[in-house]
């Protein structure tokens, strides 16, 4: 194989796929990126970890169609510091592989393609399209309650749910719940409610791949695996299995205090009274949404104490309630208007955060029982 190409987009190119790679693996081929030409004359990349697939295509001179799998910690870091230069790859019959570059020049061994695993392929999918701005919106505002410990595997990735022209990604862990809902026009004939779990692996790579222009995303879905297709990059993935939480149960239908109140003042608020509290010092934040209209919020642990209030629009009875403040302050980050409405039914039911218009977004929140002061 003898192929040339800018050092611009390789180094683009590998440090996206390289994502994919095994850091460890029994097979050695795992912890490479397959290189191979194109019978349109460009360069394919591959990394995959037999769960997460990421391949991309780049423009290149092809002087003798081949392929190879390099090394992918090796080969990242020779291309970075390569010159700004054109890179030319030269590999000969044992796999020996040259890579020039300006002055520079280096000789590495590479291993048969015949050794890296086939990435799996879907067939019979479904295909959904998203534009990337949203598809960007949609994970970042679920993907923070994907749960992080495997007690139910299937809540280490993120519900999409299609009915009725709309999908919505559900993520929970046990401890909050963080939904987001759109209208789509689908492709297919929709005759029943399509289910199905991406890793929260997969989704934190995708989104670094979903570029800020409004730029359109396939998603295939087969029964086993999915496909995004985002631009020039494709990123493959095994589904999850396992039974998903009933999260329109999960919900609450009714609540008694309903709270409206500016964003950004709440989360300065509940930040100022979380500066007492860290990983060995843990404390719940006390909230009181009086009917007074003002929201009262406090924090004690051994080093001191703190007190803050805000004002805010209430009606209902008062309720009194606490929060692990990490939880409460992921879900107000993660709502992107300016006011919100809170929702609650006394202090051990779920907080409810939902926008003042619409209903694009929805978190829960599960208190915290607090000690009598």
């Amino acid at each position: 194989m003898k192929i040339q190409c800018q050092k611009s987009q390789l180094v683009e190119a590998v440090s996206n796929v390289q994502r994919a790679v095994s850091s460890k693996s029994t097979l050695a081929a795992l912890e490479g990126i397959l290189l191979k030409t194109t019978t349109n004359g460009d360069l394919k990349l591959c990394g995959y970890d037999l769960e997460l697939g990421i391949t991309t295509v780049i423009e290149a001179q092809v002087d003798e169609p081949g392929e190879v799998v390099l090394s992918a910690r090796l080969f990242g870091d020779i291309v970075r510091r390569l010159p700004d230069e054109t890179v030319t790859i030269l590999v000969d019959e044992k796999m020996i592989t040259q890579i020039t570059c300006g002055p520079s020049e280096f000789s590495i061994v590479g291993i048969p393609s015949s050794e890296y695993p086939e990435l799996p392929s879907v067939e019979g999918a479904s295909s959904i399209d998203l534009t990337s701005p949203i598809l960007k919106s949609m994970i970042r505002q679920t993907l923070f309650a994907v749960a992080d410990t495997d007690a139910k595997p299937v809540h280490t990735g993120t519900l999409f749910n299609i009915e009725n022209g709309i999908i919505r990604l559900v993520s929970v862990d046990g401890y909050r719940l963080a939904m987001r809902t759109e209208m789509i026009n689908l492709k297919f004939e929709e005759e029943d409610e399509i289910r199905f779990v991406v890793p929260g692996k997969t989704l934190s790579e995708v989104i670094k791949l979903l570029p800020d222009q409004d730029e359109n995303v396939e998603i295939l879905v087969g029964r086993r695996h999915i496909i995004f297709k985002i631009e020039k990059y494709s990123v493959i993935s095994r589904l999850l299995e396992g039974e998903f939480l009933d999260y329109k149960a999960a919900i609450p239908a009714q609540f008694t205090t309903e709270v409206t109140v500016n964003t950004r003042n709440l989360i300065n608020s509940v930040e100022r009274v979380s500066l007492l509290i860290t990983d060995r010092l843990k404390s719940p934040v006390r909230c009181i949404f009086s009917e007074d209209g003002e929201i009262k919020i406090s924090c004690v642990t051994s080093i001191g104490k703190a007190n803050d209030e805000l004002s805010a629009q209430i009606t209902g009875p008062e309720v009194e309630i606490g929060f692990n403040n990490r939880y409460l302050l992921d879900a107000l980050r993660n709502a992107d208007t300016d006011e919100v409405k809170v929702q609650l039914t006394g202090p051990v039911s779920p907080m409810k955060i939902v926008p003042t218009q619409g209903d694009s977004f929805l978190f829960l929140v599960l208190p915290v029982r607090l000690k009598q002061e």
